[in-house]
């Protein structure tokens, strides 16, 4: 799919800068296969990154103007100047994302260039699969490749692109997106703790199925509902006296809420299991062990469903669609922040078709639409994937 990519945004780069990029960087969407809403809570997640990506194609010029074409956005063309106060629209334009992560990488110090820059993608927008991330992330790539900044580490692309995320357009989201995005590991999930940004390679057994369904229920984080969770968080935190809820554990936090709002003790309850749940999947997924692992994930979706009530009715019918085909070979659960988007299962090959089989026969979403499938392999973060001179080698 990259490489269908890449064509697209050459070929868009030339009909619109007449000539070719310098060079040509992706960036990965993700899929969280356990641990949702702990990324802000300083705990753990177990994402991987998927083989759907944001191309961009990058040429430096010689003056302070960014010009961005957007190919999947009907050839939008956003133009701006480096030394002057960068803007977002505010209704979460495309092009919030790109300002953002070039405000965040002058913010921190490093002097830009100007550049062209085209962007092709094929991550599904507003379906929990990060496609802001893994836009921040191929912008910062770009930047970092066309002036050889090294001091721009995986890591620290990864922060700067939640920067942006938080204080330029808006969102209060956590870590764990923009660093699956710089630091994945082909054919491995990666263990990440959120508040130290260690990370572990977790491999998938080979014979693992990592299916997709997006429901097709639209949903957006740049809402009210996501910052409210982490502000109810926020609020039990200081509630139990610790720096976050990954520091709380279960004793703690008692069987009853006491003199916690009801609410927010269960918000808590749900980061605190998850916690130990994805530790807990991280060593399964290990072992191969998927009768353990689809156990973990289905406790997981309740805990989102009852206690963090962040799912929907039409991603708990796909969720149940699903468990009742895989049983106990492997696990399924909402995947992503919440309000719709899109469920994973890991299971068998041959598992996962039927499951396909039967959502297509017995899901439509509020809307009449059905669910759109995606079987998916671990992929590697963000990279290069061409300059000019290795292009015209491998020209015909």
């Amino acid at each position: 799919m990259t490489t269908t990519l890449e064509q697209r945004v050459r070929r868009s780069f030339a009909e619109t800068f007449s000539g070719p990029p310098d060079l040509v960087v992706q960036a990965p969407g993700r899929v969280n296969l356990i641990g949702e809403h702990t990324d802000y809570n300083d705990g753990f997640v177990l994402p991987c990154a998927i083989n759907f990506a944001t191309v961009v194609g990058a040429r430096m010029r010689p003056d302070r103007l960014v010009r961005v074409l957007a190919v999947d956005q009907g050839g939008e063309l956003d133009e701006f100047l480096l030394d002057e106060p960068l803007l977002a629209r505010a209704d979460s334009h495309w092009s919030g994302y790109v300002r953002g992560m070039v405000w965040a990488l002058q913010g921190a110090g490093f002097r830009l260039c100007g550049a062209d820059l085209v962007i092709a993608g094929d991550v599904p927008q507003g379906a929990g699969l990060s496609s802001s991330a893994s836009l921040e992330l191929a912008i910062g790539q770009a930047f970092k490749q066309l002036l050889g900044l090294d001091a721009l580490t995986p890591a620290r692309l990864a922060l700067l692109a939640q920067k942006a995320e938080n204080e330029f357009v808006g969102c209060r989201c956590g870590i764990m997106d923009q660093m699956i995005s710089a630091c994945g590991v082909a054919q491995h999930a990666l263990l990440l703790d959120c508040r130290s940004l260690e990370t572990r390679a977790v491999p998938l057994p080979t014979d693992l199925a990592v299916l997709i369904i997006n429901s097709n229920v639209r949903r957006g984080l740049v809402d009210s509902e996501y910052n409210l969770r982490r502000e109810q968080c926020e609020a039990a935190a200081r509630h139990f006296g610790v720096k976050a809820l990954r520091d709380l554990d279960s004793a703690q936090l008692g069987s009853e809420p006491g003199t916690l709002d009801a609410l927010v003790w269960r918000r808590a309850r749900h980061v605190v299991s998850e916690n130990a749940r994805t530790l807990s999947a991280a060593e399964a997924l290990a072992a191969g062990d998927l009768n353990r692992l689809g156990v973990l994930m289905a406790a997981s979706h309740a805990s989102m469903r009852d206690d963090f009530e962040i799912t929907t009715p039409a991603i708990d019918q796909l969720v149940a669609l699903i468990a009742a085909v895989i049983g106990t070979q492997g696990g399924v659960r909402m995947t992503g922040g919440g309000f719709g988007g899109c469920v994973v299962a890991l299971t068998t090959a041959p598992l996962a078709a039927l499951a396909m089989q039967r959502v297509a026969e017995a899901y439509r979403s509020p809307d009449s639409l059905p669910g759109t499938a995606f079987l998916c392999r671990a992929a590697d973060g963000a990279g290069l994937l061409a300059t000019m001179s290795t292009a015209a080698e491998e020209a015909p």
